[in-house]
Parts: C-alpha cells; sequence; structure tokens
C-alpha cells in the first residue's frame, strides 16, 4: 500500500471511530438492541425476614411496553413516572399485619412491617428500609419543593419520598406508595 493510501485509510479510520463516539447511549441501543444491564449490590431476605447476606443481581431494564404489561396503569404511573397515589387510597396505609414489603416491579424486599408506623399522610410510611442497599435516594424538586425520592436499587422504580419528621430511633418518614410495593405475610 503506498504512503497516500494508508494515510487515507488512516484518516477515514479515525474520521469512523469519531463519528461513533459522537452516538449517544439511547442513539446506539436502538443501533444494537437494548443498552446491556449493569449489576447491583442489593441484600437478600428470607420470608421470615431475616438476612441472607449480599449479593451481586443483574439490573432489571424493561422496555416501556414491558413495564406497562407488567404493571397496572396507577403502579406504572407512580412506580415508572414518579407520579404520587391519592392519599388513603392505597391498600397498605392501614395494614398491621406482620411481613415484608417487596418492589412491585422485581420483587426486591424493600421494608419490614416491624418499622412501619401510622404517620397519619395517607400512605404507608416505615422509619427505616430494610436494608439502605436495596433503595436509593435521589434529589427530587418537582412540585416546588426538595425532597429525597427513594427508588428501588434493583430496577429503578420510584417509591415514595424520605422526609425528617419520623419517629425514633432514625426521625425519617420513608412515606411510600401503596401502589409501588406488594406484601408478603411472615413465613
Amino acid at each position: 500500500m503506498s504512503e497516500a493510501a494508508s494515510r487515507r485509510f488512516f484518516v477515514t479510520g479515525l474520521t469512523a471511530l469519531s463519528a461513533i463516539s459522537f452516538i449517544d447511549k439511547g442513539s446506539a441501543a436502538t443501533l444494537s438492541g437494548p443498552a446491556q444491564s449493569s449489576d447491583v449490590s442489593i441484600e437478600n431476605f428470607s420470608p421470615a425476614g431475616k438476612s441472607q447476606g449480599v449479593v451481586r443481581v443483574a439490573k432489571i431494564v424493561k422496555t416501556d411496553a414491558e413495564w406497562r404489561a407488567q404493571l397496572s396503569p396507577l403502579a406504572y404511573r407512580v412506580a415508572r413516572q414518579a407520579d404520587t397515589e391519592v392519599p388513603f387510597s392505597g391498600e397498605y396505609d392501614h395494614n398491621n399485619t406482620d411481613g415484608l414489603y417487596h418492589c412491585v416491579g422485581c420483587d426486591t424486599v424493600l421494608y419490614d412491617s416491624r418499622t412501619k408506623f401510622d404517620s397519619r399522610t395517607g400512605w404507608p410510611s416505615f422509619w427505616e428500609p430494610i436494608s439502605k442497599r436495596n433503595i436509593v435516594k435521589s434529589g427530587d424538586k418537582s412540585q416546588g419543593m426538595q425532597r429525597e425520592a427513594i427508588s428501588c436499587r434493583r430496577c429503578d422504580a420510584h417509591l415514595g419520598h424520605v422526609f425528617n419528621d419520623g419517629p425514633k430511633p432514625t426521625g425519617l418518614r420513608y412515606c411510600m406508595n401503596s401502589v409501588a410495593l406488594h406484601f408478603a405475610a411472615r413465613a
């Protein structure tokens, strides 16, 4: 190959690589299928609420259509679009049965009924999650206020918000949407 041909080949290759580097993740995913999910660490619990240790699991990534097929319309709006259910309308606000609250999207255990309390706000409230590894806190400036949103680490389902007006021992109120949870009585 001549020096001029080698130079053209090199420049053409660099141009192609530069073009590829400008493709964003969303575009790349549409070109080659869904983006690969990453692993996350969560703490597993037995049906009795006993820790079974921290495990690495695949992050749950689904298309919008798959989430819509899995969830009720209200659960979809809350868990996937960060909406909020109407206060006092959720099935778990006054649930006093002993058990565990799981994510509606991926079944990760999130809260233990032993930390649930009546906040009189109209949503099930807990003074701590069963494991901080299983949730993610993020800033939320919607509705004209600064809050901390809570989501599921494994599937990113929006669950609710945490506030600093809860009871001892933490002083926190994890105010969750019933529709973002499903309950299993303790085994």
